[in-house]
Formats: C-alpha cells, structure tokens, sequence
C-alpha cells in the first residue's frame, strides 16, 4: 500500500511537469511576433521569423532585386521541405552610406543526446533600395547558396 502512494505521487509529479512544459511551449510561441521597425536588424529579424513562421510571402518580400534574386517559386522550393535547424541571433549592425552588415549567430541543434550543438557567427548583408533595407544575403539555412547578389567593386586608382 505504501509503494502504491509513492508510485501515484511520482506519476502526478511527472504529469505536472509536462503539463508546465507543454504549457511554456504554448505561450512562447505567441510570444515571437515581427519587429515594427525598418533598420538593417529589423529586416533581418522579421525575414528570419517569416522562414520560421512559413509566411514565404512576407520573407520574399525582405529580398533585394538583382540579377541572382530567385523567382518565388524557387524561393519557396529552398523551404517547402527543408527544416530549419539553426536558431539565427542578431548581433550588432553597420551601415556604411546605402549598405548595412548586421552581425548574426547562428545556433545549432545538437544530434544527439550528448551533442550540445554549436554556434557559428556570420553576418546578413543588406543594401537600401527605393527608401527600404533589401537583403542581399543572410547565412544558410536562410537563405539559397545561388542567391547571392555581387556588388560591384570600387574602381581606384
């Protein structure tokens, strides 16, 4: 009778913790919403949510025209299928006249039980078109290998 008593209560102590976890699911998910603002650091964000949100609309809108901008039917085949394993962290920005850099890291998952994953810095490179920040280029998994859009260089002397 006594180990039945301590059975029940490692069982509802299990089930309270899973209904905690379920419920922190929940609520940080409706926590997440898009940036209001315009600068290099919003665009990026507000692309990057839009990819995770699968608002591919809203993410292709965020590139730069140019020679190497995919249609929106290859942007969508990059994402339809792929999963997202990289959590994207904003940094810091420069903007240097109509180009901006914004300093990112990426998060990735671990494989395994005992794989605590990995972090790698990269930077999303942005250019201001027609008043608005474009992008030019985020890092993968955000973005296609053959989208990159060349700038051309300076000419000197």
């Amino acid at each position: 009778m006594k180990q039945d008593r301590f059975l029940i209560g490692i069982l509802i102590f299990i089930g309270t913790l899973v209904i905690a976890a379920l419920a922190l699911f929940f609520v940080q998910k409706e926590i997440r919403d898009y940036r209001p603002g315009s600068e290099p650091a919003d665009v990026v964000y507000n692309y990057a949510l839009a990819i995770q949100k699968g608002d591919f609309e809203r993410a292709y809108s965020y590139l730069a025209d140019g020679k190497n901008k995919p249609s929106y039917e290859y942007f969508l085949q990059n994402f339809r299928y792929a999963t997202l394993d990289a959590a994207l962290e904003i940094q810091s920005t420069r903007v240097e006249g109509k180009e901006a850099w914004v300093d990112v890291m990426l998060h990735y998952a671990g494989s395994g039980p005992f794989d605590s994953g990995w972090s790698s810095p990269d930077a999303a490179r942005l250019v201001r078109q027609q008043g608005e920040w474009k992008l030019l280029y985020v890092p993968a998994p955000y973005w296609g290998w053959d989208w990159f859009q060349p700038t051309p260089e300076p000419v000197g002397p």
